[in-house]
C-alpha cells in the first residue's frame, strides 16, 4: 500500500449562523428591560440609530407591520386593517375599556395613568393649572434616614454617634446587624464594651426589634417591650428550631404548658414582625411592562394588538447618512458609515421580525385560551410549545425563546406567556383533558374552603377531584401541594386551630 498526497474537491452543505443571525435570536428571548439596555447600547456604538422618546411619531422606525393586529371569534384569525407598526403604536390604551370601569381597574397605573406636563416643561400649561401637585407623592422614608434621626437624638458624644452610624450601616433591608462586633471595635480603635454599649442603645430604636442579630433576639426584643418575654415564652424563643419542625409534643414538655396555652403563644408569636426594617424602605419590585395588550371587541372576538409602551423605537438618521457620503472622507471613514448603516438596517428589521413574531405567538395563545379569558383559571386547557409552534409554521425553539419574559396585558390580568403552556391531565372517562394549572387552583381554593374541623387528606382531595373528573394520583396532589408550599393535613390542622385561637382571643 503506497502513500501519496492528492488534491480533492468535496462539496457539502453546513449550516453557519453569522454573529448578526445570532443577535437576532437573542432579541428574541430579550426581555423588555433587557431590549431597552441592548438598543442603548447601540445608540452608544452607533451615531446613525436615533432612539424616539415615548408618543413621538414613530412610522419611519420599520417596516409595515402588515399582521400587527389580529381578531379572533373563537375558531379562527385574520388580519386586521391596521397595516402599519404605527398605526398599531397610536393605540390609546388608557381607553381600551371605556365602558366598564371593572376592567378599567385591571390594568397597570403605567399603561392607564395619563402624563401632565410639569411647570416649564414642553408643552406645560400656564396658570393655576401649570402645577398639579395632586400628582406628587413624599418620597417614602427610608431605614437608613429613620435610624440616622434616632442616633442624632440618642447619643451625646461624637465618638458614640460615630460607632452607632458603623453599626447602622452593616445593617442589612430587615433590619438585623450583620457586623461582627469585634471586628467592629478594632476599625475604630474603641474597646469592645463601648461597642456594646452604644448596640444596647441602638437595640430600643423603633421598629422595635432593629438592630437584632437573629431572629430570637429580634422576638425577643418586640415580647420584652409588651413584658410577654415569661420564662415559658423564652423557652419557646430558644427553640424556633423546633417551632419550624412543628415539634409541639417536644415544646409543650421544654415550655411547661399544655396544649391551649401553647396555641396561645404560637398566636402571639405570629403577631409579631420577623423582618422590622422592612417597614422602611422597601424595595418595591420593577414594574411589568406588557408585551401585548389584549381587549374585548364588540362583535365578542378578541382583539390582540402591540403595547405601544413596550416597542422600542428606533430611527436610522438618514439626514446624517446623506451629509457624510456627500462630504470628502477618507476610505476608511466611509467604510466605517457603510458599516454603521447595515448594522442600523439590520437592528430595525431584527425588531420589526421581533415583533411581528411575539404578535403570532400571542395570537395563537389567545386563540387556544379563549375559555380562560372568557370564565377564568378553571377553564385554562393544556398547552404545549410545540403545539403553538406547528399551527403558526415556526420551530418549537422560537416559540420557546418568544415566551420568555414576555407578558400579555388581558381583561384578567398580566401574566408571563408561559403560564398558559401546562400540562395535561386525563379526565376520568376519557372526556378532554385538564390543565394542570387549573388543578392546582382547584386544590387551593379546596385547602381555603377548610376549616380546622374540616382539614382535608391528600386521598380526600383526590376523591374530590376524582368526583369532578379529572384522573389524578395521590403523589400527584402531594406534588402540587408541595409546589404550592401547602403543608399537609396534620400541620394545616394545627396552623387552622392556632389562629382560630388567636382571632377568637
Amino acid at each position: 500500500m503506497s502513500l501519496s498526497a492528492r488534491l480533492q474537491l468535496r462539496q457539502s452543505q453546513s449550516l453557519v449562523m453569522t454573529p448578526q443571525l445570532m443577535q437576532s435570536i437573542r432579541l428574541l428571548q430579550f426581555s423588555q428591560a433587557e431590549l431597552d439596555r441592548f438598543i442603548e447600547e447601540e445608540v452608544e456604538r452607533n451615531p446613525l440609530i436615533e432612539k424616539e422618546e415615548a408618543g413621538a411619531d414613530i412610522s419611519a422606525s420599520a417596516e409595515d407591520l402588515s399582521d400587527s393586529g389580529y381578531r379572533f371569534d373563537g375558531a379562527s384569525a385574520e388580519g386586521t386593517d391596521s397595516g402599519s407598526i404605527a398605526e398599531v403604536m397610536d393605540t390609546s390604551l388608557h381607553n381600551v375599556f371605556p365602558d366598564d370601569p371593572g376592567r378599567q381597574a385591571t390594568l397597570s397605573p403605567d399603561l392607564t395613568g395619563q402624563w401632565k406636563s410639569a411647570a416649564g416643561g414642553v408643552g406645560a400649561i400656564s396658570g393655576s393649572d401649570a402645577l398639579d401637585l395632586d400628582s406628587f407623592a413624599a418620597a417614602p422614608v427610608t431605614l437608613e434616614a429613620h435610624i440616622a434621626e434616632q442616633i442624632a437624638f440618642s447619643f451625646r458624644t461624637g465618638e458614640d454617634r460615630l460607632i452607632a452610624a458603623t453599626l447602622a450601616d452593616e445593617l442589612d433591608e430587615c433590619g438585623y446587624l450583620r457586623a461582627d462586633l469585634a471586628e467592629t471595635a478594632n476599625r475604630l480603635g474603641v474597646e469592645i464594651e463601648d461597642v456594646d454599649a452604644v448596640l444596647a442603645v441602638c437595640q430600643r430604636f423603633e421598629p422595635v426589634g432593629i438592630f437584632a442579630r437573629s431572629l430570637a433576639e429580634c422576638l425577643s426584643a418586640q415580647l420584652r417591650v409588651k413584658d410577654r418575654l415569661d420564662p415559658a415564652m423564652a423557652a419557646l424563643i430558644a427553640n424556633l428550631d423546633r417551632l419550624a419542625r412543628r415539634d409541639f409534643v417536644a415544646l409543650r414538655s421544654i415550655c411547661g404548658v399544655g396544649e391551649d396555652d401553647l396555641i396561645e403563644m404560637l398566636a402571639e408569636i405570629r403577631r409579631l414582625d420577623p423582618r422590622p426594617g422592612l417597614q422602611y424602605g422597601r424595595a418595591y419590585p420593577d414594574e411589568i411592562v406588557p408585551d401585548v395588550v389584549i381587549t374585548p371587541a364588540a362583535d365578542g372576538s378578541w382583539q390582540v394588538e402591540l403595547n405601544s409602551e413596550a416597542l422600542p423605537r428606533v430611527l436610522i438618521d438618514q439626514s446624517y447618512v446623506a451629509r457624510v457620503s456627500n462630504s470628502p472622507a477618507s476610505k476608511e471613514d466611509k467604510t466605517f458609515v457603510s458599516e454603521c448603516l447595515a448594522n442600523a438596517q439590520w437592528l430595525t428589521r431584527s425588531l420589526d421580525q421581533r415583533a411581528k413574531t411575539i404578535l403570532k405567538v400571542a395570537s395563537e395563545i389567545v386563540r387556544r385560551q379563549d375559555a380562560f379569558l372568557v370564565h377564568g383559571v378553571t377553564e385554562l386547557r393544556p398547552l404545549n410549545l410545540k403545539t403553538v409552534a406547528d399551527a403558526i409554521g415556526m420551530h418549537e425553539s422560537t416559540v420557546s425563546r418568544v415566551t420568555s419574559n414576555k407578558y400579555l396585558l388581558t381583561p384578567r390580568g398580566t401574566f408571563e406567556m408561559r403560564y398558559f403552556f401546562t400540562a395535561a391531565l386525563a379526565a376520568v372517562e376519557g372526556g378532554d383533558s385538564h390543565s394542570a394549572e387549573a388543578v392546582r387552583h382547584r386544590i387551593r381554593q379546596m385547602v381555603e374552603a377548610e376549616t380546622a374541623k374540616s382539614i382535608l387528606s391528600d386521598d380526600q382531595i383526590v376523591r374530590h377531584l376524582q368526583g369532578e373528573g379529572i384522573d389524578i394520583a395521590r403523589r400527584t396532589v402531594a406534588k402540587y401541594r408541595e409546589a404550592m408550599n401547602i403543608p399537609s393535613s396534620v400541620r394545616r390542622r394545627r396552623e387552622k386551630k392556632a389562629r382560630a385561637q388567636a382571632e377568637a382571643s
